[in-house]
């Protein structure tokens, strides 16, 4: 079984690649998402509508946040990401990840300012370019 930072790690991995199974493969069965553009939504239904509305993403690691015996981290990185206009937001973001007995993201809660990155979503879905 991963420890919890590597599972972490893995999941910025995944999300650069923009792997959808790989990352839901670091969730639990019923693995959550809460997101300030997206809503709250199953983990799969959120990271494929977040793969469907990019066409690049760069992540850049700044830290890992755990407290020994806790069942959270925290990570903290900056996200470049380029929409399916061709559009591009830098932003730094904070992931806070709940996990389960066996390691398994239970539920992930995204932070980050979204002023620029939700005119662009809304452009997308209004078919503004």
């Amino acid at each position: 079984m991963m420890r919890k930072n590597e599972v972490a790690k893995k999941y910025i991995e995944f999300l650069s690649n923009g792997a959808v199974e790989q990352i839901v493969s670091l969730f639990s069965k019923d693995g959550k998402v809460s997101s300030p553009i997206y809503g709250d939504k199953s983990a799969r239904d959120f990271f494929k509508e977040l793969t469907d509305d990019t066409t690049n993403s760069r992540l850049t690691l700044k830290g890992i946040f755990e407290n020994a015996g806790s069942d959270s981290l925290a990570l903290y990185f900056e996200y470049e990401w380029t929409v399916k206009t061709e559009e591009i937001v830098v932003f730094d973001v904070v992931d806070i990840l709940d996990f389960n007995d066996e390691n398994k993201i239970e539920k992930l809660k995204i932070i980050y300012d979204t002023v620029i990155a939700r005119r662009l979503i809304e452009n997308i879905r209004s078919g503004n370019n």
